[in-house]
């Protein structure tokens, strides 16, 4: 390879930064080098800080501020006040507090210590632990850029967070931090790997990265190369790996618990992990957008991230992961219009569109998921598939589509908890026959219209009647701008969701549509 690449170069910074958080009370938090969040809503008295100081509701419009959600004004002083409004309704959900709490991180930029009192949102309701979890991961994924190739990154990092909470909330609200921890972790190991350039970043070093830093979180990595595909007749993956002079990677990613046995409840989550999208011989057109088809391998990504979180949140689940890596690129020996794949386990497909690649390697994923010894309860798919997704929800919404309703709720519950939002597609089968071929057992795509139940129908194929839900995280899977908790960049999408949702995983019922 011509271009250089720093050996150096770490494409997970975020696991070497860590952040002080204190949990305490007022007079323990005061520091005159910090930035302190006062919450200010729309109506009533101002906090007694901002009374005390003399500003009035009429100085604080004449500024501006008018304590709508998430507005912000800053107070010059020691140590530096940020004023956060909290609109009519105020701080009473964990997601309000989160995006409150991130705000303020967002306005005091220049600062590396913050304190923020949760005295007044536990106060309207809000658990202790669910507060100081939502304000960590506010103030934590706010504060993150991926800045680890420039050569002078401007970030001031987050070096301290001082929560107050009255003395009876300091061991809920500390179980809530270590939590909020994690999952901002979570999230922020997800961003690294999908913001990481994908000549930086291709499927055997990311089978490289996982396998290194799996043990640390007590996971067991097994990777599969090129030959060891073939020999498993993983077709889709193979396939989509024809037009590359990159190798593919399989990584299977196993947590099982400290406890239970055959018994114990088994998921098993795919991911789509397309390293660098092209689109294939069905090319995409080259614009700044391309660049962001880097994002493709969000769904392993988040596979991986999420499980990361698993033996630190105690979960009881057995967890199997399964990575379906390689980019989708253009040559004398790509994938062509018409050829005939064949999955493993037999089904042949005819690809009509090589642009849509990522229902190919995850129906091998989906496939050897069910071979399993110890079938697992439930499959989770999760893939940056569609443009139809997006074009229906936005990017804000990610589409769900599901063959059992228990597997549906408690990914709908797991969703709300991180507000990481999902709506739920319908799985119409009457759209089957849309994926009909000619010459082979299934086509790639369908119709024109309704691409993301196509997409849903087409992985409901491959998992053996095992209640299966599948997210489709293409439109929520970057920021454009920094937006409270969310910035520029990849979001880390799916990776805290599915982290909670294998935490309080549950058997579901066997009934799939």
């Amino acid at each position: 390879m011509t271009v250089v690449i720093d050996a150096s170069f770490d494409p997970v910074p975020s696991l070497s930064r860590s952040i002080d958080v204190t949990v305490g009370a007022a007079s323990e938090q005061a520091s005159p080098e910090s930035a302190a969040a006062v919450f200010v809503g729309s109506e009533g008295e101002l906090p007694g800080v901002l009374a005390d100081s003399g500003l009035t509701r009429e100085a604080l419009a004449a500024a501006g501020f008018t304590a709508a959600a998430n507005q912000t004004l800053v107070v010059p002083g020691s140590p530096l006040r940020v004023l956060v409004g909290t609109g009519e309704r105020g701080i009473t959900t964990a997601a309000a507090l989160r995006d409150a709490v991130a705000a303020f991180t967002r306005a005091a930029k220049e600062v590396g210590a913050l304190t923020v009192d949760l005295s007044e949102a536990i106060a309207s309701g809000l658990d202790a632990g669910t507060a100081a979890q939502a304000a960590v991961e506010g103030a934590v994924l706010a504060r993150y850029r991926y800045d680890a190739l420039k050569s002078d990154p401007k970030t001031v990092l987050l070096e301290s967070l001082a929560l107050t909470v009255a003395e009876g909330d300091s061991d809920a609200a500390q179980s809530g931090v270590d939590r909020g921890l994690v999952l901002a972790r979570t999230a922020s190991l997800s961003r690294d790997l999908a913001n990481t350039p994908p000549r930086h970043l291709n499927a055997v070093k990311f089978a490289e990265v996982i396998s290194e830093l799996a043990p640390q979180f007590g996971l067991e990595v097994e990777v599969f190369d090129r030959q060891q595909l073939m020999d498993l007749g993983t077709g889709g993956l193979l396939g989509v790996n024809a037009g590359s002079t990159e190798e593919p990677r399989m990584i299977k990613i196993s947590y099982r618990p400290d406890q239970g046995g055959d018994d114990a409840a088994h998921l098993a989550l795919i991911g789509k992990g397309i390293m660098y999208d092209s689109g294939g011989i069905s090319l995409k057109p080259s614009n700044a957008m391309h660049a962001a088809m880097k994002f493709d391998m969000m769904g392993a990504a988040g596979v991986f991230s999420s499980m990361t979180a698993l033996r630190d949140l105690g979960a009881q689940t057995a967890v199997t992961g399964w990575l379906m890596c390689t980019d989708n690129m253009p040559s004398g020996s790509a994938t062509k219009l018409g050829d005939v794949l064949t999955i493993r386990g037999g089904t042949t497909v005819e690809v009509k569109n090589t642009d849509a690649e990522g229902r190919l390697v995850m129906a091998d994923g989906l496939v050897l998921a069910t071979e399993e010894a110890h079938r697992p309860d439930a499959i989770v798919d999760i893939a940056t598939l569609t443009g139809a997704a997006q074009a229906a929800l936005g990017t804000r919404t990610a589409a769900m589509l599901a063959n059992n309703d228990d597997v549906s709720a408690q990914l709908l519950a797991a969703a709300d908890a991180t507000d990481e939002t999902t709506w739920r597609l319908p799985l119409d089968h009457r759209y089957r026959d849309q994926l009909k071929s000619n010459v082979a057992d299934l086509s790639n795509i369908g119709g024109q219209y309704g691409g993301a139940i196509l997409a849903g129908l087409f992985l409901n194929e491959f998992v053996d009647g095992i209640p299966w839900g599948h997210l489709d995280i293409a439109g929520t899977m970057q920021s454009e701008s920094d937006d409270l908790w969310r910035s520029t960049g990849s979001t880390g999408f799916g990776a805290r969701l599915l982290a909670e949702f294998a935490t309080a995983f549950e058997k579901p019922s066997t009934e799939v549509e």
